[in-house]
């Protein structure tokens, strides 16, 4: 799934672990990330949020999808800044899974979150083009 995902990799998402309902990703705020406040546009941190979100409730095999999320941005991104999101599987049910996702950044005094996001999986099979 990740490896045709166009939109994700063309904004640099690096996924580097992704097993058993969690996964980690990185991407780095570029000058077309960063809005008119100079910070990191919302869409683009809820843009990585989501590609984590996708790889730790597909890391199980069958194809899910998003059934609905939500994110609260907790503090501001800034260009330069290389943001992490860590996704950790809460709960399965049935086709259905819910799904947090941590996004921060690293300063010099430690990790600072940017968002929390939660998200609503859908197991649906196979997809068919």
């Amino acid at each position: 799934m990740l490896e045709s995902d166009v939109a994700s990799a063309s904004l640099g998402i690096d996924v580097t672990a992704a097993h058993d309902g969690t996964a980690v990703a990185r991407m780095r705020v570029t000058e077309q990330m960063v809005n008119g406040h100079d910070i990191t546009h919302g869409g683009y941190v809820f843009l990585l949020a989501d590609t984590t979100f996708a790889a730790a409730c597909n890391s199980h095999g069958p194809v899910t999808v998003a059934a609905g999320a939500e994110i609260s941005f907790v503090a501001s991104a800034r260009l330069g800044d290389e943001l992490v999101a860590t996704a950790q599987e809460r709960t399965s049910y049935g086709r259905n899974g819910i799904y947090d996702v941590t996004v921060h950044r690293n300063t010099p005094d430690g990790p600072e979150v940017v968002a929390e996001f939660r998200g609503r999986s859908r197991t649906v099979g196979q997809i068919k083009p």
